[in-house]
Order: structure tokens, then C-alpha cells, then sequence
């Protein structure tokens, strides 16, 4: 190929080295019209139907250049010949250097028949529904609305000039045509090979194609030097090979039907009709050579995938990786079933299905218009922020940290009442004949002996005694129970439980009403007042729980407390938690009701020494280490853990979750714990407080060491090591 004289419209980048464009070049014909290729060789087709023009286009990767019109200063770098695009250096300590993307357009719209592709089928089909009454929208490429994909809906995505778009259409029709079928053969990953159609591009774009041969199904292989094609080698009828000496090389070897976008839904509602429904001869199957151009599968890689028992077209597919490329089988497909249909002497098999999205396309033109929080929101969200609480996020969850003020909060629920959203917690539901039998295996304390309206509180442990949630068991009845769990561990548990039951083979069902439940915590000396005016005048003992409706909510009343206070969660339907939060709001004004958020929760907790699994607790935590050896029973014959437990009490263990007390303020969460005589590292600070009430800094922590110490270092401060719980040791507030 030479430069053909053409008058130059502009320059673009490729590789760090400008080239000159005519006007109307794409980038890949601008890039041909200097010698070179797009990408790395292989035919071009030069309509979008394969991986062989793929290059980063203005930094992003994977962009068909035939589909790209070159423009002045745009900056092209073919992908490596070997690997993938390299990733941007980005200094992560300076996020200001990165560029901020445009914002992209979303529009939305509806239809009756969405027909995808102008061509003669298409405008057929747009005739025909017009006929019908039936309101058409027309989306062609050409017109620059490329569709890229057809999702579940049915619906359409699709790029256009605005940006994206996204329509709702009662029937799809697919219109795209038929593609030219690609060379599989040795040598058809030279540069230098065009179909007929790109040829016909070429030329009316004043392409010198040089000393050029056109070759039909008579194919046998390509020679080439220097990664480009310099001969074609075809055979005659009676096997005679004749070498034909070239610059560039045409193949017409037939066509096949544009059917990537058919391919990804056969739903109801979505159609092809004309060439791209058309079940066209396929060509000759491969005998060497790659067959799949965008992922360099091999002849020789389908025979081994298929000696490996990959012998159906969707497996076979993955184990060799033929049509996981770009153009999802565009240039491989027919080969692959011509291939298959001659290794089993029967029909070739059904195209795969392929995925959206048929054209590349960026993170932001995928998620344009989409904003997802990764953060759950309570029912009560919105009453925190009218309140005037700081959220964060905490368990995967948006949580109130406090009100303004957590020292006022502690304070209400100490010598009030107090209200704090627990919707977050983890909430299941289990029942069937086996389900005593399942959660005896499960916890490692007794289950059985829990009566109707009684719950226990429990650890969940994992094969090697390790801590890895807590919660309370329920029992609703002899064959139902309620569990719960923390609100960073629920989904973890819930796997956990099925997992088990399963691998038992137990008739248990588990319901996770983690979601479809709200709940909150009231606590204070002054809650049973409360409650008594809103419909709870008999309210369960400690442990105790119990239906019952509180201001018209139903509520499954449950006594327990982690604050150290008398404390009921009422957890009810989602629809009655703003109404149920207000009223207790309303119903305790006079008694100096206010909320409390986690930083006063936290404190309340820490001086009554209750772990906080995930936040206290690491990897290989044991009950024994937490000084939790009453939450474990092992006189039970078998549960989850036993056996690890049971090894490991014969063994020393040099590690201590305890209390901790200093005068002043608290340290910071996670401060090293040092030694008094060394000032060696021998723990870590988990939970810091500083008590409004004992006037003191609080902590709990890990020591590391043994003998364990009884001072340390905090903050170049001496603590002293304190039994916990430091307030109420006894429990009577919690069962007032």
C-alpha cells in the first residue's frame, strides 16, 4: 500500500506519531491509508462486526477505530500485541489530578416496536407497524443511535449523539442485517486482509490497496513478512495450491446473519427478521489457524477443550475462550459451529447467547443517570436528618452517629428514656420439625430448653471456635424461632444457617425478615411509663418477649438490653416504624424523651463490657479469649466449634480481651497498649469512652502477653486492667 493523494483534512495521534487524515476517514482508515493497521492484523471488515480494529481511543480502551471519525488531535494507542491496554499511573494521594468526565445525558423514552437497523428489512418492518396503527421508533447506526444493548422488558440501550438511551418497547425488532464472514485459516492474523466490503470503503476513500487479490472459498492459507500479508495460496478443484503474490488480499467467503443483539434476549417481544434471521450456508470448517481473532483461540485450542469433554457449543466456548472477545462470536461463530458440525457429522449447533453490552461502551455511559448508595437506608432516615443527626456508616448501614449532643443522649438513657433506631439488626425467622435439632448443632448453647416467649442470648461459631456473630434466639413456638444477628454479620449468618441445613439435610425453613422489619430500641429507667401510654401495660420480663400493639403498630416486644438500662425492641412491618417512632417521641415529651445515636450507644455498651462482634473481635477471637466461657456449653454432645474448643482449652492461650480504666479523657480507638517496664507493643485499644457518669476513661482492649499485666501504658498514660461490666455489675437496672 502507498499514501494515496488525498487532500488532508486534519492530523491525528497513533502511537505517539501524527498522521495525516482525509475528510470522512475513520480512524482505522486513516491509519490504513499510511501502511499500517488499526491493531495488531487480521482482516478488517470495517463495519464494526470484529475485534481487528480494537485501539484506546482519547484513553478509553477497546474502541472499534472503523466506528471512530478521525478528528483533529485525537490520540490513538493500538492495544499491545501481547497483553491487555495498560492502566493509567495514577498518584492516589493526589485524587485532584484525575480528570473529571463530562456529565452524560440520559433520555428516556417508550414505544410500541422498536425497530433496530434502517436497512431495506428494517424499513419493512417500520412500514409494516405503521400499517397496524402501532407507534415505531427507528434506531440505526447510521443515523447515530447504535444500539448496545436489549435487556430483559424488553428494553434498549443505546448511544446516540445526546448521550444515552433508554426505551421501553412493547416488541422489538432486530434489523441488522448480515456481516462478512472472516478467514480462519493459517496466516488470517496478517495485516493486509480485507473483506470485499472494506475493500469497497478503501478504495472510495482513495486508499491505494496495491497489488491486490481477491480470494473466494477456494482459501487455503496466507503467507506473509513482517506480521503483513505478502501471498494467497488457494486450491484448485483438483487439489492443485497456487500461490498468488499480493499487497493486499480481498476474501469474499459469504456472509452471515448480524445477530450479536438478537442473541442476547429470546424473550417474548423480541424478533429478527430479514438477514439477520436468515440461516446463511456457514463456511467450510477450520483446519488450522486462529479462529477466533479477538482472543487468538486456535484450531488446535477447540481440539483441546473438546478432548477435555467440552463437547457442547456454550461450554466449548468458554473452555477455549472462542467468542469472548469484543465482537461475541462476529467473526468466530461460524467457524466454531462449522467446526462442531464436522466433529459430530450432525447439524451445527444453536449460536450462543451473547451479552450486553454488543459495543464498548465507559463505566459513565453504563451507569449515566444511575446513582446506587452501598449503604442501606432505615425506614427512619429521614426522621434522623429532621432531628438533626450527623450519619454515618456503620455495618453497611447509614446510621445516626449522634444529635448534637451524645453526652445529653447517654445521659436520657441513663436517668430517662431514650429511643435508637435498630432496624439494621439482622432478623430471621426458622421453623419446621428439625429446627430444635438444627440450631442445637448450630449454637453452642442449649436451645432445647427455651421456653415459648423466652430467648437466649448466643454466640455463633465457626468450625474452629471462632467468633463470628452474636444475637439472641427467640422462641416463638415448639417448632419456631427468631433469630437475630448483628447488622454487619446478618447476611453472613443467614448463608451460614441455610448452608448448614442443607449439607444436614433438615426439613427447616429460613425466612430473612431482615429487610421487611423495622425496630427500635426504647431504654431508661422511665420506659415501662412510656410504653404503659401507648398500649404495653404489661410488658414481658427481662428475656421475656411478646406480641402486642403499641400505638396502633403491631410489634413483636422484645426484653433484652445492651445499653445496661431496662430496654424493649419492637420490631415491626416498615409501613408503622415513622408512625411508631413519632409517637413515642409525642408519648415522652414530658418525660424528656430524645433519641441516641451510636456514639452514645457505644459508651453505654463499653461500661457495661458488651463485644461488639466485628469491631472487638478478630479473626481467630474464641469465647475463651473474650472471658465469654458461659455463653459455651460443652457438655453438649456436638454443635458447630466444639471439637476446635475442646483441643484448644488444653493449650495456653496469651491472649485477653479485658477492661481497662485511667483518669482523664479516653484514648482513641485502636491506641497501642505498651508495656509499663518496656514500652513494648502488647495490645490494642477495640472500645474508648469517657464516662459522664464514673468520671473516667474507660477501655476495652486486647492484651497479648503472659503473664498479663495489671497496668499498662495508654496514650503515655498508666491505665489499670478493671473488671467488667464497669457499671451494674450486678444487672439489676437491665431487669428492673
Amino acid at each position: 500500500m502507498t499514501d494515496a493523494p488525498a487532500e488532508v483534512a486534519g492530523r491525528i495521534v497513533v502511537d505517539g506519531r501524527p498522521i495525516e487524515f482525509a475528510d470522512g476517514d475513520s480512524v482505522a482508515v486513516a491509519i490504513v491509508r499510511t501502511g499500517e493497521v488499526p491493531g495488531h492484523g487480521g482482516c478488517l471488515c470495517l463495519a464494526g462486526d470484529c475485534g481487528n480494529c480494537l485501539a484506546e481511543v482519547d484513553g478509553v480502551a477497546y474502541v472499534r477505530t472503523c466506528q471512530v471519525a478521525a478528528r483533529p488531535g485525537t490520540v490513538v494507542v493500538r492495544h499491545p500485541a501481547g497483553g491487555k491496554p495498560q492502566l493509567p499511573v495514577v498518584d492516589w494521594r493526589d485524587l485532584t489530578l484525575m480528570p473529571v468526565g463530562s456529565k452524560i445525558a440520559v433520555r428516556r423514552t417508550e414505544a410500541d416496536v422498536a425497530v433496530i437497523g434502517g436497512g431495506s428489512s428494517g424499513q419493512s418492518a417500520v412500514e409494516a407497524a405503521r400499517s397496524a396503527g402501532r407507534d415505531v421508533l427507528l434506531l440505526d447506526a447510521r443515523d447515530g443511535s447504535e444500539v448496545v444493548g436489549i435487556y430483559p422488558g424488553p428494553s434498549i440501550v443505546a448511544r446516540d449523539p445526546g448521550g444515552m438511551l433508554h426505551v421501553r418497547a412493547d416488541e422489538i425488532v432486530v434489523a441488522t442485517g448480515s456481516v462478512e464472514i472472516q478467514p480462519a485459516c493459517p496466516g488470517s492474523d496478517l495485516g493486509g486482509i480485507v473483506t470485499a466490503g472494506a475493500a469497497e470503503r478503501l478504495e472510495a476513500a482513495g486508499v491505494d490497496l496495491g497489488r491486490v487479490v481477491h480470494v473466494g472459498r477456494e482459501l487455503l492459507r496466507f503467507e506473509g513478512d513482517a506480521g503483513r500479508v505478502s501471498a494467497v495460496v488457494t486450491v484448485g478443484m483438483d487439489a492443485t495450491e497456487t500461490t498468488t503474490p499480493c499487497e493486499t488480499a480481498v476474501v469474499d467467503l459469504g456472509r452471515a446473519p448480524r445477530d450479536v443483539l438478537a442473541r442476547m434476549s429470546r424473550a417474548e417481544g423480541v424478533s429478527a427478521v430479514g438477514p439477520a434471521a436468515e440461516d446463511q450456508p456457514l463456511p467450510a470448517p477450520p483446519r488450522d489457524g486462529v479462529v477466533c481473532p479477538c482472543m487468538g483461540t486456535t484450531v488446535d485450542d477447540l481440539e483441546a477443550a473438546w478432548d477435555q469433554g467440552y463437547t457442547d457449543l456454550e461450554l466449548l466456548k468458554r473452555a477455549s475462550w472462542a467468542g469472548l472477545g469484543p465482537c461475541q462470536g462476529g467473526a468466530c461463530l461460524p467457524h466454531v459451529r462449522s467446526w462442531i458440525a464436522a466433529r459430530t457429522s450432525g447439524p451445527p449447533p444453536a449460536p450462543f447467547t451473547a451479552r450486553p453490552a454488543a459495543r464498548q461502551i465507559t463505566l459513565a455511559e453504563a451507569a449515566a443517570d444511575v446513582a446506587i448508595d452501598a449503604f442501606r437506608r432505615t425506614p427512619l432516615h429521614d426522621e434522623h436528618l429532621t432531628l438533626g443527626a450527623r450519619m454515618d456508616r456503620f455495618g453497611g448501614w447509614w446510621r445516626p452517629w449522634h444529635y448534637g449532643d451524645a453526652v445529653a443522649e447517654y445521659w436520657a438513657v441513663r436517668e430517662g428514656v431514650s429511643v435508637g433506631d435498630v432496624s439494621t439488626l439482622g432478623k430471621l425467622v426458622v421453623s419446621g420439625p428439625d429446627v430444635v435439632e438444627a440450631l442445637e448443632r448450630i449454637y453452642p448453647c442449649h436451645v432445647a430448653d427455651i421456653k415459648p416467649g423466652r430467648s437466649r442470648y448466643a454466640l455463633l461459631l465457626n468450625e474452629r471456635g471462632h467468633v463470628m456473630d452474636d444475637g439472641m434466639i427467640l422462641r416463638d413456638a415448639e417448632t419456631r424461632f427468631t433469630l437475630t444477628f448483628t447488622s454487619g454479620g446478618a447476611a453472613n449468618a443467614e448463608m451460614w444457617l441455610r448452608d448448614w441445613i442443607q449439607t444436614w439435610g433438615l426439613r427447616v425453613h429460613v425466612m430473612d425478615r431482615t429487610m421487611s422489619l423495622a425496630a427500635i430500641n426504647v431504654t431508661g429507667p422511665l420506659v415501662k411509663t412510656l410504653l404503659a401510654r401507648l398500649g404495653l401495660e404489661d410488658a414481658p420480663r427481662f428475656l421475656g418477649h411478646i406480641r402486642a400493639e403499641i400505638a396502633g403498630v403491631p410489634c413483636h416486644v422484645m426484653r433484652l438490653s445492651f445499653t445496661g438500662e431496662t430496654a424493649f425492641e419492637l420490631h415491626h412491618p416498615l409501613d408503622g416504624s415513622v408512625a411508631l417512632w413519632r409517637a413515642l417521641m409525642d408519648a415522652g415529651r414530658d418525660l424528656g424523651v430524645r433519641p441516641h445515636g451510636l456514639q452514645a450507644l457505644f459508651g453505654l455498651r463499653l461500661e457495661k463490657g458488651h463485644v461488639i462482634v466485628g469491631m472487638d473481635t478478630e479473626l481467630d477471637t474464641t469465647p475463651r479469649r473474650l472471658g465469654m466461657d458461659w455463653a459455651v456449653r460443652m457438655e453438649k454432645p456436638a454443635f458447630i466449634g466444639r471439637a476446635s474448643l475442646e483441643r484448644t482449652a488444653k493449650l495456653d492461650d496469651s491472649r485477653r480481651w479485658v477492661g481497662f480504666s485511667m483518669d482523664g479523657e479516653a484514648p482513641t480507638e485502636g491506641s497501642p497498649i505498651r508495656s509499663v517496664e518496656n514500652g513494648e507493643i502488647i495490645g490494642n485499644v477495640t472500645g474508648s469512652w469517657t464516662s459522664p457518669l464514673l468520671r473516667k476513661a474507660l477501655m476495652l482492649g486486647w492484651q497479648r502477653r503472659t503473664p498479663f499485666a495489671d497496668r499498662v501504658e495508654i496514650d503515655g498514660r498508666e491505665a489499670v486492667v478493671t473488671p467488667t461490666p464497669f457499671y451494674d455489675p450486678e444487672g439489676h437496672r437491665a431487669r428492673a
